[in-house]
């Protein structure tokens, strides 16, 4: 045997024993994000292929277009308590309709991973048998390069027999080579479907977090129209005067804690509009559409939880409330190395610095209000620097907002207008303007038109 076909024999066993070790990988990663989503299914779903699910999910697209119509059209009318009470009437509705489609697109998910599954065990099957055609090829041709060409020569009864096994022996040599090639080309077929499930994965977590959200908003609007309810015992008049003396209420507004997670105390409303306007200033997103977005990444990081890392090489860590061990705290490749840079310069406990838990799929690992990963931080930080004048800290409620408004900035919300923004602010929740992830883009939209009124209560009075 040539030194070139024992070192690709050699290099092939090494690479047989990675690919072994990754096929053990995505076998397990299959397992548990199909037991995930299982779980994860709320309810009865009304499709049982990919092509229902995608029809069902167009019939909810309308669903909800219809209502997004209505409300739009009850919310011009004059603002009367039968129209508020309709008009919170028609966004349950609508809520019901999105937190079903996110149902659909989970059970979609599902089956598109289920598909790609199968596709990874037949695949995985084909490597099985090129892998025992090769090992046969292997032992045939190792027993025949023991023999010196003498012994062959002298084994054979008629010179035509040893020629005759030369080329037999040449034909399992290429047989060889080919079986190795194919057995490349699974390998990357396999990494291929891999990825692919991965990016399946990654949406699931989306759309959980989107059912969870749409599932809060709703229970808040019906408790805003039971509120009302309540306090106008249906009367217009009163729902009227109730009205006035809302608007009164500037005081109570700017001093209203403004709710963000990953800080040691949180601002006041109005300490926060003011740190908004400072940030606008310098990179042309609306003050109340920055706030928006930083509320609705408070509202993901809550149901995500706070975490602590506790192992740079795997990402694992704590629960900060429990001390309860969770994996996949942070990613040990794309993340942990920019968090070691940040919390070093920063003076800053690596392990005792507060950072997002991961969901039931993916990576945690993100960073105070405006909720960076370290990785995205890092390629903000220069910026950062040079328009602060010192070292940013993402845990700052400062520096986390003018993080945000850069990257918001960038993704053209700084055009000011409807479509512009609701772009944006989907590219920062997903990476994409996906409608499957609309809900968030909608949120973000009607807390800025909240929080516009605010603004200009508190600087009205």
């Amino acid at each position: 045997m040539s030194q070139a076909q024992t070192k690709d024999i050699k290099t092939f066993v090494f690479r047989r024993k990675d690919l072994l070790t990754f096929l053990l990988f995505v076998f397990v990663i299959f397992f548990g994000i199909n037991v995930g989503f299982l779980k994860a299914q709320n309810g009865e779903i009304e499709c049982q292929t990919m092509e229902e699910c995608k029809e069902l999910l167009s019939r909810y697209e309308q669903e909800i277009s219809d209502w997004e119509t209505k409300i739009e059209k009850t919310q011009q009318e004059k603002n009367t308590l039968a129209n508020k009470i309709s008009s919170l009437k028609q966004k349950i509705s609508k809520l019901d309709v999105e937190i079903k489609k996110s149902n659909v697109l989970i059970k979609d998910l599902n089956l598109q991973i289920k598909d790609t599954g199968e596709s990874i065990t037949e695949t995985e099957k084909q490597v099985v048998e090129q892998r025992e055609q090769l090992a046969a090829l292997l032992r045939i041709i190792a027993s025949e390069d023991k023999k010196s060409i003498t012994e062959v020569f002298l084994a054979e009864d008629t010179l035509a027999s040893f020629f005759r096994n030369m080329v037999a022996l040449e034909k399992i040599n290429v047989r060889t080579y080919e079986t190795l090639s194919k057995i490349k080309e699974l390998k990357v077929s396999l990494e291929d479907q891999k990825n692919k499930m991965e990016g399946e994965k990654d949406d699931l977590e989306k759309v959980l977090i989107m059912t969870k959200l749409q599932k809060e908003e709703a229970s808040k609007t019906k408790t805003e129209q039971e509120a009302i309810l309540k306090e106008t015992k249906g009367k217009e008049e009163i729902y009227q005067q109730n009205l006035a003396i809302t608007q009164q209420k500037a005081a109570e507004i700017r001093t209203r804690i403004f709710d963000i997670i990953g800080v040691a105390k949180a601002p006041t409303f109005g300490e926060a509009v003011e740190i908004a306007k400072f940030v606008s200033s310098l990179t042309g997103v609306r003050p109340a559409f920055l706030l928006a977005v930083l509320t609705q990444e408070s509202n993901v990081g809550k149901n995500v939880g706070q975490c602590y890392l506790k192992d740079s090489k795997t990402g694992a860590g704590i629960k900060i409330i429990s001390g309860a061990s969770i994996s996949k705290v942070m990613n040990p490749q794309r993340d942990v190395p920019y968090f070691l840079q940040i919390t070093k310069e920063l003076n800053l406990g690596s392990y005792e610095t507060a950072v997002s838990c991961p969901m039931s799929f993916g990576w945690g690992g993100a960073m105070g209000p405006a909720q960076f990963i370290p990785a995205t931080w890092s390629l903000y930080k220069d910026r950062l620097e040079e328009i602060l004048g010192y070292k940013a800290n993402p845990w700052k409620v400062k520096d986390a907002f003018m993080a945000a408004a850069l990257y918001l900035s960038d993704y053209g919300a700084k055009k000011q207008n409807y479509t512009a923004e609701w772009k944006a602010a989907m590219i920062y929740f997903s990476g994409s303007t996906s409608t499957r992830y609309r809900f968030y883009g909608d949120s973000v939209i009607a807390l800025t038109k909240k929080y516009e009124k605010e603004i200009e209560a508190i600087e009205q009075y």
